[in-house]
């Protein structure tokens, strides 16, 4: 019997997904691989980046009995004919296939998911703010969170994609213990070690020139009451020294309060050298780490290192 079969949703249509994708394919996995997606689309890419490898057309129904180990296993997604606004018809399309890979996932076929980048504005209606938070809505999980994971150093944003104005009324002393279990409890499940985290502060220098200072008041007492659960969590740090050299290397995780404060330094480090992982979910989720990069289409230079990561990942767990 093979491994579990690596499901993925490539996205949009128009993305550098089938790039980076075919490029990935130059090395070799152990789990089979499913792409929910339209099989023409597939097809068209395949033929744009002289892709030969046998592909094995199959549904949803018949998925589990017909998974080939050696092709690319393809469940066709037609894309509707009811809408004429082609934005309204590729929403249509990209949450059916959401919708088939979380009914596959539902009857344990897998447990691995990858999804490609998607243009968060255009497709989530800012309903959700972010792929996360959609797919957590979607399996009632409310305790999950964002890890951007590479072996080195990883981050995990206290607060996702919100924007900076909104952050300080979002943070909880909750919400930060929350997050310190769930980074303790997925190192120990998956990478069986318990990570060395530590927290950044909200404010320059963890200080503030108002009376209340939500490191002092929030952040601080979060920190102790996670070191009282038998958490490796120190801190909290300013941010702008725990990722120089002498720091970042004392810990394998750290958590900072909002998106660009762990996001950024960590790209400048690592480039595309990370996995994007949802931890919290009845499965593992991971998506390259980065953007659909649309103005990038078409011109075969968009690196696949991210998505080489998902997926040796997802095949070696």
């Amino acid at each position: 019997m093979f491994n579990k079969p690596i499901l993925i949703v490539p996205g949009q249509s128009k993305s550098i997904f089938f790039e980076i994708f075919f490029k990935s394919l130059k090395k070799k996995y152990r789990s089979p691989l499913i792409l929910i997606c339209n099989k023409e689309n597939f097809l068209m890419n395949a033929k744009k980046f002289d892709f030969k490898k046998k592909i094995n057309v199959t549904n949803f129904k018949e998925l589990e009995k017909s998974i080939h180990k050696y092709k690319i296993n393809i469940v066709n997604i037609e894309k509707s004919k009811r809408y004429t606004n082609h934005l309204n018809k590729e929403k249509d399309y990209i949450f059916r296939c959401f919708k088939t890979a979380f009914n596959i996932l539902k009857k344990n076929i897998t447990y691995k998911f990858l999804n490609g980048p998607i243009n968060k504005k255009k497709f989530l209606n800012g309903k959700y703010i972010g792929i996360t938070e959609f797919i957590s809505k979607k399996f009632h999980q409310k305790n999950t969170g964002m890890l951007i994971y590479n072996e080195n150093l990883s981050v995990c944003p206290l607060t996702t994609h919100l924007p900076i104005k909104l952050v300080s009324k979002n943070i909880s002393k909750n919400l930060i213990q929350n997050k310190l279990k769930l980074i303790n409890d997925f190192y120990l499940k998956i990478f069986k070690f318990k990570p060395k985290i530590a927290v950044v502060g909200l404010n320059p220098h963890c200080e503030s020139v108002f009376k209340f200072n939500e490191d002092i008041k929030i952040v601080t007492p979060a920190i102790n009451y996670a070191k009282k659960n038998k958490i490796l969590v120190y801190g909290p740090f300013s941010a702008d020294t725990i990722f120089l050299k002498q720091n970042r290397k004392k810990f394998n995780v750290i958590l900072g309060m909002y998106h660009d404060q762990v996001l950024s330094p960590l790209k400048t480090l690592f480039e595309y050298d990370a996995v994007n992982i949802t931890m919290g979910l009845p499965f593992l989720r991971v998506s390259p780490d980065h953007g659909p990069n649309e103005e990038m289409i078409n011109k075969n230079i968009s690196n696949p290192i991210s998505l080489i990561k998902c997926l040796e990942f997802l095949d070696k767990n």
